[in-house]
C-alpha cells in the first residue's frame, strides 16, 4: 500500500483495497504529461464494478484466475526472495526510481522472461523483502486464492448518523437542493466521519445516486462533480471507504451536530429566495459564480472557512497523486491568511462578483487537442478587468468613510478557529498544508477572500481531471498563476504604498513585465496607503508577518515548536549547501532509555520566481535555501529516513551544514540514514507510522515510499 495507492500506482495496481488486487493492473499510464487526447476514466469502484467489466477495459490478472495458472504476484514476491538486494550502497543504477521511469507490466505469460531480465527488480520494488514470517503469511494467502473480506455491517448508531444525515441532503425546497448541490461540489472529496461516535475510526464518501436513502445506493460516477447526472431525480448518499487510510489524499472531515446546525444557520435559515436550480451546462455547472449566485456569499465562504486547511488541502491533496507541473506554481514555503467574511462579504460584494461573473470564468474542459493561445489570451483579458473592477472596488470600500486598511480586514478565527492561518511547504512534486504560521518567515504570504478561495477549488479540485490531455493540465497550471498573484497582491495591499513594488519585484526577478502587470502595476493599481503604523527601523515586511503571528488564533502552531537548540541552529542556515538535502527528511532521535523523538527537515527551495512553466532549474538560487525542523510530521512522501542518538544530534547538525557535494551528503546517510536495502527498513518504516498515528490520530495515514532516495 506504501507504494500501490493512488492514481501513480505503478501500472494501476492499487493495493489499498482488495478489490485492486481483484482488478489486476494496466499497462497504460494514468499520468502522461504529453497525451493529447483525454484518456478513459479508470477510477476504482466507480467506472467498472466488475472483474469482467475491468478486463473488457485492458486490466489483466495478476492473481491466478485458475488453479493451474500463474500468480503475477507471487512469482514477483518469489523473485525478490531468490534475488535479494545487493548489499551495496547506494543501489545500482539499473534501479529506476524515477515517477516517469519505464515500468515494467508484465502478465502471467510474461514474467518468465521479465524474470530473467529484471532479476532484482521483485516486490517490493528496490526495498528489502518482507521477513519469514510475513512473507510465509502472504504467500499461503495469495495460493489459497486470495480471498477477501467482507465489509464489516454497519452498527446501528452508524446507520442512524447515515439516515440523519441523508435526510438532511435530501430536502424537498430548493434552497435545500442548491445547498446539498454546493456541499456535494466540496466534500465529494473528503473522508467524513462521525465525530461523536466514541472511539470511532471509519470514513464515509459522499456521492449522487440514482436511488433514494433506504435502498443500495447506484453510484452516479461522472467526470467531475458538476457533471450532469442525467438524472431528473438523484440522491446524496453516503458510502463507507473501500480503501485503506493512505496519508497522502486522507482528508478527513467531522460530521456532528454542531456542523448540522452551522449548516442550517448558513444556508437555511436565512431570508433568500431559489427560483431555479442552475442547469448542468458546463458554462454554468463550471462556474460557481453563476451557478450558487442565489446562496447568500458569506454562507458559502463561512462554509470554506470553518475547515480553511481542508479547503486549500483539496487542492494539495486532491485529484492528483504527481503535482510538479501542478505545484511549481508556487513557492515552496508560504504563509496563508483570509479575509474576514463579516466586513468583506456583504450583499455590495456579492453583487460585484455577480457582475463579474464572466471574468471568473474558469477552463471548462479539455476538448481540445492543443492549448488554445486564443482562449488563454481571452483569460488572460478576464483576469485584468477583474483585478482593475476589484481594484475600484476596494479603493471605494475602503475610503474615507469605509473600512481602514489594518488587520481588521482579517479573520482572526472568531478566537476559537485555528483554520484561521495556514502554511504551505511544496515539496517539488508534492505538497503539504497545515495549520498555523508554521517556521521562518517566508518569502510571501497570501491574503485570500471569497473568490480566490472559490476559483482555487474550482480550478484544482472540482474542474481539474487527472485523465485530461495536456492542453487542460496546462490551461490549469496556467491559469493557477492567476490566482497565485492575486493572493500576492492582496498581501501587498497591507503594506506602505513605497515598499509594495520592490516587494513584488524581489519576488518576480527574471519575470517578463506582462507576467508583473498582475501584481501591484499600473495595469492594476491600487493608490489606497495602508493605515497599518509600521516602524522605520525593520522591514515593513517582517513586522506584518509578525502582527499575523500575534492577530490569527492558533497561528502560532506550538505543536511543531523543536526547542532543541541543535535545530534552532540548523533552522538560522540560509546557504547554496543546502541544496543537497532532500525535501522532505523523517528524523528519530532517540536518548540512552530508548525513548523516540520524531521530526521533519523540509528543505525550502530559493527561486527567481514561479512566473514559468518549465526551466525550474534555470531560476534556482541555491544560497536562498533554508531548512524547516518541526516536531512530529509534515509531508506524505519522505524521501529518507534518519535514525540517530541524541548525543549524536549536534554532530548531525553540523554535518548538514558542512555539506558541499553530493559524496558529502551520501556520507551522512551512510552515518545516520536508512538507505533502501537496509534489513532495518520496514522496522523503522513501522516505527513512523505508528508514531504518526500516536501522534495525530485523526490525521494519520501510511506514508508513500515511492520518492524515497537512492543516495
Amino acid at each position: 500500500m506504501v507504494c500501490h495507492g493512488c492514481y501513480d500506482a505503478p501500472c494501476q495496481l492499487k493495493l489499498d483495497a482488495w478489490m485492486g488486487l481483484e482488478r489486476g493492473a494496466s499497462k497504460e499510464k494514468v499520468y502522461d504529461g504529453t497525451r493529447l487526447r483525454t484518456a478513459k476514466l479508470t477510477r476504482l469502484f466507480e467506472d467498472a464494478q466488475t472483474t469482467e467489466q475491468w478486463r473488457a477495459k485492458g486490466f489483466y490478472p495478476v492473481l491466478a484466475e485458475e488453479s493451474d495458472s500463474q500468480s503475477v504476484i507471487v512469482e514477483l514476491l518469489k523473485l525478490k526472495e531468490r534475488h535479494p538486494l545487493p548489499a551495496e550502497h547506494p543501489l545500482p543504477d539499473s534501479f529506476d526510481l524515477g515517477l516517469d521511469r519505464d515500468q515494467q507490466c508484465p502478465k502471467a505469460e510474461e514474467f518468465d522472461q521479465y524474470a530473467r531480465d529484471y532479476p532484482l527488480w521483485g516486490m517490493p520494488y528496490a526495498l528489502p523483502g518482507l521477513d519469514e514470517r510475513r512473507q510465509d503469511a502472504l504467500l499461503n494467502w495469495l495460493e489459497q486464492g486470495a480471498a477477501g473480506v467482507p465489509y464489516p455491517a454497519l452498527s446501528a448508531a452508524e446507520q442512524q448518523q447515515i439516515d440523519q444525515w441523508e435526510a438532511f441532503f435530501n430536502g424537498e425546497t430548493l434552497k435545500q437542493q442548491l445547498m446539498s448541490r454546493y456541499i456535494f461540489e466540496h466534500l465529494f472529496i473528503g473522508d467524513l466521519y462521525f465525530s461523536e461516535l466514541p472511539g470511532y475510526d471509519s470514513y464515509f464518501q459522499m456521492v449522487r445516486s440514482r436511488t433514494p436513502p433506504g435502498q443500495p445506493i447506484d453510484i452516479i460516477s461522472t467526470r467531475r462533480p458538476y457533471g450532469d447526472p442525467d438524472a431528473e431525480r438523484f440522491y446524496y448518499r453516503l458510502i463507507p471507504k473501500r480503501t485503506a487510510v493512505l496519508a497522502k489524499r486522507h482528508m478527513p472531515y467531522a460530521l456532528n451536530t454542531a456542523r448540522l446546525q452551522r449548516w442550517h444557520e448558513l444556508f437555511l435559515e436565512p431570508e433568500y429566495e431559489v427560483k431555479a436550480l442552475p442547469s448542468y451546462e458546463l458554462g454554468i455547472a463550471s462556474n460557481p459564480f453563476i451557478a450558487f449566485e442565489s446562496l447568500p456569499l458569506v454562507s458559502r465562504y463561512k462554509f470554506m472557512l470553518d475547515e480553511a486547511q481542508f479547503t486549500i488541502m483539496a487542492y494539495i491533496k486532491g485529484p492528483v497523486c504527481r503535482g510538479q507541473v501542478a505545484l511549481n506554481v508556487i513557492d515552496d514555503h508560504f504563509w496563508v491568511v483570509f479575509v474576514d467574511p463579516d466586513v468583506t462579504a456583504s450583499e455590495h460584494t456579492a453583487a460585484f462578483l455577480a457582475e463579474e461573473a464572466k471574468n471568473l470564468r474558469l477552463p471548462e474542459s479539455n476538448s481540445g487537442l492543443l492549448l488554445s493561445l486564443l482562449d488563454w489570451r481571452k483569460y488572460s483579458k478576464e483576469q485584468l478587468k477583474y483585478l482593475k473592477a476589484k481594484t475600484y472596488f476596494l479603493e471605494a470600500r475602503t475610503g474615507k468613510h469605509g473600512n481602514p486598511v489594518n488587520l481588521d480586514l482579517l479573520w482572526d478565527g472568531n478566537g476559537v478557529n485555528d483554520n484561521a492561518s495556514l502554511t504551505v511547504f511544496r515539496h517539488f512534486d508534492s505538497a503539504s498544508v497545515v495549520k498555523g504560521l508554521v517556521g521562518q518567515q517566508p518569502k510571501t504570504a497570501w491574503v485570500i477572500d471569497y473568490s480566490l478561495l472559490e476559483r482555487i477549488h474550482y480550478l484544482l479540485v472540482a474542474g481539474f481531471d487527472v485523465y485530461g490531455n495536456v492542453s487542460h493540465q496546462l490551461e490549469t497550471r496556467l491559469y493557477m498563476d492567476f490566482l497565485r498573484m492575486e493572493g500576492e497582491q492582496n498581501f501587498l495591499i497591507f503594506l506602505p504604498k513605497e515598499d509594495r513594488i520592490a516587494l513584488r519585484n524581489y519576488w518576480y526577478r527574471g519575470a517578463s513585465e506582462h507576467v508583473k502587470q498582475f501584481v501591484m502595476s499600473d495595469t492594476v493599481p491600487f493608490d489606497r496607503d495602508t493605515d497599518i503604523e509600521y516602524s522605520p527601523k525593520r522591514p515593513a515586511k517582517e513586522q506584518l508577518l509578525d502582527m499575523l503571528r500575534a492577530h490569527e488564533y492558533g497561528a502560532r502552531a506550538e505543536a511543531y515548536h523543536t526547542d532543541d537548540p541543535s535545530f534552532t541552529k540548523l533552522q538560522s542556515l540560509q546557504q547554496a549547501s543546502l541544496q543537497f538535502m532532500p525535501q522532505v527528511a523523517f528524523v528519530n532521535v532517540f536518548d540512552k532509555q530508548g525513548q523516540d523523538r520524531f521530526y521533519s527537515i523540509i528543505h525550502n527551495n530559493g527561486l527567481l520566481n514561479n512566473a514559468q512553466l518549465f526551466k525550474e532549474a534555470e531560476r534556482r538560487v541555491p544560497e536562498e535555501d533554508y531548512l524547516t525542523v518541526v516536531k512530529g510530521f509534515i509531508g506524505t512522501y519522505p524521501n529518507v529516513f534518519f535514525h540517530l542518538r541524541e548525543q549524536d544530534l549536534p554532530d548531525f547538525v553540523d554535518a548538514i551544514a558542512a555539506l558541499k557535494n553530493e559524496q558529502d551528503y551520501s556520507d551522512l546517510v551512510t552515518r545516520y540514514g536508512v538507505r533502501r536495502n537496509a534489513p532495518w527498513f520496514w522496522h523503522l518504516s513501522d516505527q513512523f507510522h505508528a508514531h504518526y498515528v500516536d501522534y495525530n490520530p485523526r490525521e494519520a495515514g501510511l506514508f508513500d515510499l515511492n520518492r524515497y532516495q537512492n543516495r
